[in-house]
C-alpha cells in the first residue's frame, strides 16, 4: 500500500494525470516537461510549491477599515430613531429613504470587492505558478464551507482564502485554530456571540461533524463541553480581527474526547487532532477530492497512518498521495466528473484563452453549481454526480460555445429583477467575447490530416483517447469539411467539450 510508482510507469499519461488533479489541467507542452522529470521531481514541483515565487498585490480593500464598522454603526443608530415615537410620518419615511440608499450603496461596494475577489482567484488557478496551492484552497473553501451572504464582508472572505492559502499544507492543529478564529468563521458559525453564560455549540458542533472527526465519532457532551472551552473566542468589529476575550471564557473544567481539566478552545482541538479518527477523516476527504469518489478503507488508512507518522502535517500526506502506485491506477485516472471550477479554469488552459470577464465568470459557475465564496450550506457542495444535471449540461455546452466561439447566452439567474439586471450586462459582455485563435491549438500538420487533428485535439483536451461513439460522430464531422476553415475547427473543439468524455478528469 501506497507503494512509489516506478519510474518505469511515468509518463505523459501519469503526467497528465498529476496536472489534472494536483492543478487544473495541463497543455501538451506543460505535461511533456513535466513527464521529462523523475516522478520525485514532478511530485515536488507541485508540493513544493512555497519556493516558487508568487507575488501577488492584494486589492486595496483589504485592509481594516474602521470606517466599515462606522457605517454599520450608522446604520444601526438611523433603524433605532425611525422608531422614536416622536418623528412625524414625513420624518420616519425621509430617515428610511436615506438609510435604505446608505444601505445600497454599501453593499453595492460590498458586491463589487466580492466580484474582484472572485475573479482574482480564478486568474490565480488559471495562471498563478502555484497550482496546487490553489486547488488546496479551493479544497479547503468547500470544507471550511463559509458563504459571504452571512459574513457580508469582503475583507473578512479575501482573509479566509489568505488563511487557506498560508496553511494549505502545514500543520493540522495550527490551521483549525486559525480557521477557528478567523473572523468569516467566527461569523459564520456564531462563535463570536459565544459567552460562558450561553456557549453557542454551532463552531464546536460542525468542528467535529463536519471539518474533523464524522458523525459517529464524538457524544452530545463532547460537543456542550467543547463549546465552553472555545467560549471566549470573540471578534474585534472595530478592528475587525479576532480578540480574545477572557471574562467571556468558562474557566472551569470540562472534559472532551476523554480529555479532562480547565479546557481552552485549543486544548480542544488538540483533542480532537489526537483522536486517530481525525486523520482517518481528513485523509479520506484528500483522497476524494484528489483521488477518487470512493476510497479503499485500507488505502485511506494507510494515507492517515502517514499523516499521524509525519506529525499531522499534510505535505508529507500529499506526497505520499501523489507518489503512490494507487494515484494513477486505472480506475482512478479520469474517474472524476469536473466540478464547475475544473471546468471553466481546465478550459481556459486548454483553450489558451485568457479569462473572460468577471461578471461572466461568476454567471457561469453559478448555473453550473458552484459558486464560489457562496456554497448552499455549511456542508459546501456535494460534488460528484451532483454536478450533472439536465440544465447544468447544457449550460457546459452552452458556455463551451461561449468560450470557444464567442456566441451564446449565459441564461437568467431567476427571477428577481436585480438578478435579471446582472444576467442580462453578463450576457451583453459575454456577446463580445472573442473567438478563440485556432493556431494555437492545432498546427497546420494537424489540419492537413483528419486522423492526426483529432489525436491533437484528443492530447490537448482530454490526454486519453475519445470514446468510441464520439470519435465517430466527431470524424463524421470534419470529414464533411474537405479544407478545414478555423471556424470549422472551432465547431470540432465545441463538439469535443460536449462529450461525456470531456466532463470527466
Amino acid at each position: 500500500m501506497l507503494n512509489p510508482l516506478p519510474a518505469s510507469k511515468w509518463n505523459d499519461t501519469a503526467a497528465a494525470h498529476l496536472w489534472n488533479r494536483a492543478g487544473f489541467g495541463g497543455t501538451p507542452s506543460e505535461i511533456t516537461r513535466l513527464a521529462r522529470l523523475s516522478p520525485d521531481d514532478a511530485v515536488s514541483s507541485f508540493v513544493d510549491y512555497e519556493k516558487i515565487p508568487d507575488d501577488v498585490t492584494p486589492p486595496s480593500w483589504a485592509a481594516p477599515d474602521p470606517q466599515r464598522e462606522q457605517r454599520q454603526h450608522e446604520l444601526q443608530q438611523m433603524a433605532r430613531q425611525e422608531k422614536e415615537p416622536s418623528l412625524t410620518e414625513d420624518q420616519r419615511k425621509e430617515l428610511s429613504d436615506k438609510r435604505r440608499q446608505l444601505q445600497q450603496e454599501y453593499q453595492r461596494e460590498e458586491l463589487r470587492h466580492l466580484q474582484e475577489l472572485r475573479a482574482a482567484w480564478l486568474r490565480r488557478m488559471a495562471h498563478g505558478p502555484r497550482p496546487l496551492q490553489e486547488k488546496l484552497t479551493l479544497f479547503w473553501h468547500g470544507h471550511f464551507a463559509t458563504s459571504a451572504i452571512k459574513v457580508r464582508s469582503a475583507y473578512y472572505m479575501w482573509r479566509q482564502l489568505e488563511t487557506f492559502r498560508r496553511f494549505a499544507s502545514g500543520y493540522w492543529p495550527d490551521f483549525l485554530e486559525a480557521v477557528a478564529t478567523d473572523p468569516a468563521m467566527l461569523i459564520w458559525l456564531d462563535q463570536a456571540q459565544s459567552r460562558k453564560e450561553h456557549p453557542n455549540e454551532n463552531f464546536a458542533r460542525e468542528c467535529m461533524e463536519l471539518f474533523t472527526l464524522g458523525e459517529g465519532h464524538y457524544t452530545e457532551k463532547d460537543v456542550t463541553e467543547a463549546a465552553r472551552a472555545m467560549t471566549g473566542w470573540s471578534l474585534d468589529r472595530a478592528t475587525e480581527d479576532y480578540r480574545y476575550r477572557p471574562f467571556f471564557h468558562d474557566n472551569g473544567v470540562k472534559t472532551v474526547l476523554g480529555r479532562t481539566g480547565h479546557l481552552t478552545g485549543r486544548d480542544v482541538l488538540e483533542a480532537i487532532v489526537d483522536d486517530p479518527q481525525s486523520a482517518v477523516f481528513i485523509a479520506g476527504k484528500l483522497w476524494k477530492f484528489f483521488g477518487s469518489p470512493d476510497p479503499n478503507p485500507a488505502l485511506v488508512n494507510a494515507l492517515a497512518q502517514v499523516f499521524r507518522d509525519e506529525g499531522n502535517q499534510f505535505k508529507p500526506l500529499l506526497r505520499a498521495m501523489f507518489r503512490s502506485e494507487e494515484f494513477y491506477a486505472p480506475s482512478v485516472v479520469r474517474s472524476q466528473i469536473k466540478s464547475p471550477t475544473q471546468w471553466l479554469i481546465g478550459s481556459l488552459r486548454f483553450l489558451d484563452r485568457s479569462m473572460p470577464p468577471p461578471l461572466v465568470s461568476t454567471e457561469m459557475l453559478k448555473n453550473l453549481g458552484q459558486d464560489l465564496l457562496l456554497p448552499p450550506n455549511v456542508k459546501g457542495w456535494d460534488g460528484g454526480l451532483s454536478w450533472i444535471t439536465t440544465a447544468t449540461l447544457l449550460g457546459r455546452d452552452n458556455y463551451a460555445a461561449i468560450l470557444v466561439m464567442g456566441e451564446g447566452n449565459l441564461g437568467s439567474s431567476g427571477a428577481r429583477a436585480g438578478m435579471q439586471m446582472i444576467a442580462e450586462r453578463a450576457n451583453e459582455m459575454a456577446r463580445k467575447m472573442e473567438p478563440i485563435e485556432v493556431d494555437n491549438i492545432v498546427n497546420e500538420e494537424d489540419r492537413l490530416d483528419k486522423e492526426r487533428l483529432i489525436a491533437a485535439l484528443e492530447r490537448r483536451f482530454l490526454q486519453s483517447r475519445l470514446s468510441d461513439k464520439p470519435r465517430r460522430v466527431l470524424r463524421d464531422y470534419l470529414d464533411r469539411h474537405e479544407d478545414l476553415s478555423d471556424n470549422d475547427l472551432r465547431h470540432a473543439i465545441r463538439l469535443l467539450m460536449a462529450t461525456p468524455d470531456y466532463q470527466l478528469t
